[in-house]
């Protein structure tokens, strides 16, 4: 985590010196932006940071482990793909839960089928994409991503089953 922070912490320096010495106040602009998302994402990130949390503490590994743990196998990640593509919001949310989730025991497949499942799935997004798109390229699209959470979960729990 530290090297992120440096890289992103050197990147927002760099351009609040931008903004500041192109001189029409686009710093301060910037600064006002970020408050206002910062307000606006806060809640729902410690939000998800205590349910990552409570769930490290409160589901038992055996329970995780019989269900999502690398014996659980297919049935893991099919669960785990299943769970991402009904998770609501945005990474914010399903990345802490995904976090927790490992550290208490969840596979490696099981993990990546549920953040493939909610990338490619996302069955919150539907009525927006349906809505903007149609249901013809929305049904082609999840007719051509159908199977990919598995598959990919299938693959990281093959060959990188030990890694964590």
């Amino acid at each position: 985590m530290l090297i992120p922070t440096i890289i992103m912490g050197v990147l927002a320096v760099i351009l609040l010196f931008i903004g500041y010495y192109k001189g029409q106040g686009q710093h301060i602009s910037g600064m006002r932006s970020a408050l206002n998302m910062t307000v606006g994402i806060l809640p729902l990130l410690v939000f998800a940071f205590i349910v990552a949390g409570m769930i490290q503490v409160l589901l038992p590994r055996e329970l995780l482990s019989k269900w999502v743990g690398m014996e659980s196998g297919m049935r893991g990640i099919l669960i785990g793909t299943i769970a991402g593509g009904l998770s609501p919001g945005g990474p914010y949310v399903s990345l802490p839960v995904a976090a927790g989730l490992l550290r208490s025991g969840a596979s490696v497949g099981t993990m990546v089928a549920f953040l493939t499942g909610w990338s490619l799935w996302a069955v919150s997004r539907l009525p927006m994409e349906i809505g903007i798109l149609g249901w013809r390229f929305t049904l082609i699209r999840i007719v051509s991503t159908f199977f990919f959470p598995p598959i990919a979960g299938l693959i990281a729990q093959t060959f990188f089953a030990g890694v964590k």
